[in-house]
């Protein structure tokens, strides 16, 4: 009879990541990890080019999650019983990890969310509503994601604020010329992408926060094109908010993370009721659980928390140093290639800049560009991105997205480049 504790997934999945020597940049190996990148679409090899949209996951996130549910899951935090106890040992252990990962001063900043939407509303709901008054201005930039407009856009018609937007340059650079003079004493919150999901811009986070503090005004950094490329230390930025989703970190879907201040959070009021989040209830008034507890209500998604937590592990293994040198390298490859193609223009030359590029042919359309490469086995993103007004400011309907990975290679770029070669005669 099998034992359920033996199949704790914390256990499992630091066996898996021991097989990655530390230090050392393994593409093939590390490949090897994605079972996915295995399979064969239209007779032809996998090409996955879409990683800022939500990327693979490898065996060892997969093997925890599954380990969850096979020998190791039950309701966290409740239960009197020693598997429940285990479970919410390896559900809070994530946090642990997520805390390490940012390098957040105290566990109890991290708080569970559903995705980075949800983080972003989050502080909507509950930090601006509570500390934002008529006249009162919110500060976001022209290469927003979706998600980081609408929420604002909804809390600006109902308190009646001010949401004012900071252009960019042609080669999508935030002009921190505008920023600093769009800069008020009413400007309450700036909101910013640390890295720009379309463009592949990194932002100058640390200086824009910096600003915005000598102006009064906390921070909120839009995290989810960073984490899995460049190390995030919240702690040193100084900024007040910070979130991201783990799909797009190697992770499981379903599960986000906000980093806030604990001074912060301790004095907003709680986003959601329900079970978890209290201390006491009667039918008059209830009084409301500590960090992190108030802000996650109900029961969590406690499978994909440690899949999250698996993540990390195997992300840290790596190196995020050595992932980042990896992916510029390939950047610089297939940026020389893809500009060696006529009529073919990238869209975004940020001289800080990750390895996700936008791309428009000027024969075809992005989305029968997309359908294209397709068949050649290659997997990229046509349309608007979710950033809507960006496509607007550059002119443009939509682009043709390839985003990389950790487990890319210049083979990827490759097979990207010849699959448009054939776009080019269909359509030229």
């Amino acid at each position: 009879m099998r034992q359920f504790l033996l199949g704790c997934p914390q256990e499992n999945v630091m066996t898996d990541i021991a097989d990655h020597p530390s230090n050392t940049y393994d593409i093939e190996k590390i490949r090897s990890d994605f079972p996915i990148l295995r399979t064969e679409v239209h007779g032809q090899p996998f090409a996955f080019l879409d990683s800022a949209a939500s990327a693979q996951k490898p065996r060892q996130v997969i093997d925890a999650i599954s380990a969850v549910y096979d020998s190791g899951y039950a309701n966290v935090h409740r239960g009197a019983y020693q598997l429940s106890e285990v479970v919410t040992d390896n559900y809070e252990g994530a946090r642990d990890k997520v805390q390490e990962f940012l390098n957040a001063e105290y566990r109890s900043e991290i708080i569970f969310t559903r995705n980075a939407t949800e983080a972003i509303n989050l502080v909507a709901g509950s930090y601006a509503r509570s500390k934002l008054n008529c006249g009162d201005e919110i500060i976001i930039t022209e290469m927003e994601h979706h998600s980081n407009i609408v929420p604002w856009q909804l809390l600006k018609a109902e308190k009646d604020l001010v949401l004012k937007v900071v252009p960019i340059t042609d080669a999508g650079e935030l002009r921190m010329d505008v920023f600093e003079k769009l800069l008020s004493r009413r400007t309450k919150l700036v909101s910013v992408p640390h890295i720009s999901n379309v463009l592949g811009t990194v932002l100058p986070v640390k200086r824009i926060i910096e600003l915005a503090h000598s102006a009064g005004a906390a921070v909120l950094i839009d995290g989810c094109q960073a984490v899995m490329h460049e190390c995030v230390d919240v702690q040193s930025l100084d900024c007040d908010f910070y979130a991201f989703s783990g799909h797009k970190l190697y992770g499981p879907s379903g599960i986000g993370v906000l980093y806030g201040k604990k001074e912060l959070l301790d004095a907003m009021p709680p986003y959601m009721g329900g079970g978890d989040m209290i201390n006491t209830v009667t039918f008059e008034e209830s009084t409301w659980a500590e960090l992190p507890a108030k802000f996650e209500a109900g029961t969590p998604a406690i499978a994909q928390a440690i899949g999250l937590g698996a993540a990390i592990d195997y992300i840290n293994n790596i190196g995020l140093v050595s992932i980042a040198k990896h992916e510029n390298d390939l950047l610089d490859y297939t940026t020389s290639r893809l500009n060696a193609i006529d009529g073919l223009r990238i869209i975004g030359t940020a001289s800080n800049k990750v390895s996700v590029i936008s791309m428009i042919l000027d024969c075809a359309h992005p989305h029968d560009m997309a359908t294209i490469l397709d068949r050649s086995g290659v997997a990229i993103r046509a349309g608007h991105h979710c950033a809507q007004p960006l496509m607007d400011r550059l002119g443009l309907p939509a682009t043709a997205r390839a985003s990389f990975g950790l487990y890319n290679n210049q083979n990827d770029a490759d097979q990207l480049c010849q699959a448009l070669e054939t776009v080019q005669e269909i359509f030229g």
